[in-house]
């Protein structure tokens, strides 16, 4: 098994506008394929809802239609994403650099396999430390953004979970979707009364020191802001076999730094909660 956990030099872009920068950390790369440090608020793909929202795939097609510095020097003239990966969470992203590639990681992702684990923080105090929550998910129908749990009309959908810390209020947890819908992870943690930190569009509340800190005093003129100001939600491994060696391949991605922060404000006034 090969397992890589240092991230190499960033991939820089910009969207057309030339507003807005991305320097995204490469965490593995080879002929074949090329992963990334995906951030939080950057769709990998498209959105549906907001057609100019900068992408992921948009952003490298342009930079390699545009003969970009990073495109150049590395011969790449094909870049595919190879699994879903919420706009909001952060983390690990597979890309294929030819269609061969594409077509074995597809085939892989398509199985009942646990391919992708995540780091999820979330509000509440879960009733049992690990589960499999299988539920169906359908669109809302009023607001089709939104998945619901419908097990007589929702598409297949399964996702096993386990909390590895629980702090007064808030838990940890590790999970590992089986299956790959939209907002699949969202919707099912809410289903069980598990909403992520941050995440408002399924019931979650955002993280604030002044709820942690008894002493907080608010600066004036200056609103407090969440410790973690996006959805508490990371790709922390992908474990594929590679397209053409078959060799096991763990691709790590580290928490990132403002959930490193949320979590170390939290555990500092939250008085020592239970470790399991």
């Amino acid at each position: 098994m090969t397992s890589i956990i240092s991230p190499l030099p960033v991939i820089k872009f910009s969207a057309r506008d030339a507003e807005r920068f991305w320097e995204v950390p490469v965490l593995f790369e080879d002929e074949h394929l090329l992963a990334l440090d995906k951030p939080a608020g950057l769709p990998a793909t498209p959105d549906r809802f907001d057609r100019k929202r900068p992408n992921v795939s948009e952003l490298l097609h342009q930079g390699i239609v545009s003969g970009a510095k990073w495109a150049t020097k590395r011969d790449i003239r094909y870049l595919v994403t190879t699994h879903r990966l919420d706009a909001e969470a952060s983390g690990v992203l597979l890309l294929a650099k030819n269609k061969a590639a594409l077509v074995h990681l597809c085939n892989q992702f398509g199985q009942q396999n646990p391919h992708i684990t995540y780091t999820a923080l979330s509000s509440g105090q879960p009733e049992v430390m690990k589960n499999t929550v299988d539920s169906g998910l359908v669109p809302h129908p009023l607001r089709p953004e939104l998945q619901m749990v419908n097990s007589r009309l929702g598409k297949k959908a399964i996702t096993n979970y386990e909390v590895y810390e629980l702090l007064p209020g808030y838990c940890l947890i590790r999970v590992i979707p089986l299956t790959s819908r939209p907002h699949q992870i969202r919707a099912h943690l809410k289903h069980v009364g598990l909403p992520i930190v941050g995440d408002t569009l399924y019931g979650g509340s955002h993280l604030y020191l002044s709820s942690l800190k008894h002493s907080y005093r608010e600066k004036p003129n200056s609103p407090e802001q969440p410790l973690i100001r996006r959805l508490a939600l990371h790709v922390e491994s992908l474990r594929v076999k590679h397209p053409v060696t078959g060799a096991e391949l763990c691709i790590e991605s580290p928490l990132p730094k403002d959930f490193l922060v949320g979590l170390k404000y939290l555990r500092k006034y939250s008085r020592g909660g239970p470790t399991v």
